[in-house]
């Protein structure tokens, strides 16, 4: 049962500001790529419409803690660990690396974390959360303690 994934992600020029940095806001769009590598690779549907209403995945909160900067062409590495499994919602944690040029190792940059609920929007519009279906919840394991970083 998987509790994390790595994706990794090039830096593209339009992510970053007037001092070739990366927009702080860009990270969180990161999280949302590792989320979609994660689920695909767990072989489940993000997003799904049914006859029943189009079911995803809102958030409820999300943070992120900058340490280091990075840039225009950097090699990312972003590490999703899952934190908690509720019954209608997935708390994750991450790790954001630069890959060092010549194998020199990673740097990391921040840390962040995400709440996501299963939910339904019906045809009226109207959202509701969702218990995880069963075969998904079969399919999540919580990432040990140790590996969870903190945001303060």
């Amino acid at each position: 049962m998987p509790y994390e994934v790595k994706t990794y992600k090039r830096v593209e020029f339009a992510e970053t500001d007037m001092a070739g940095i990366v927009h702080f806001s860009n990270f969180f769009r990161y999280m949302e790529i590792a989320e979609a590598d994660f689920f695909d690779k767990i072989g489940f549907q993000l997003v799904e419409s049914t006859n029943s209403g189009f079911y995803g995945w809102p958030r409820i909160d999300a943070a992120c803690k900058y340490k280091k900067p990075a840039y225009f062409k950097d090699r990312l590495m972003i590490h999703l660990l899952i934190k908690e499994v509720r019954i209608r919602s997935i708390q994750y944690a991450f790790k954001f690396y630069r890959q060092e040029p010549n194998n020199r190792g990673e740097t990391l940059l921040a840390i962040g974390k995400m709440t996501t609920v299963f939910a339904q929007r019906r045809s009226d519009q109207t959202m509701v959360s969702a218990a995880l279906q069963a075969d998904l919840i079969r399919k999540l394991e919580e990432a040990p303690p140790a590996m969870i970083p903190t945001i303060k």
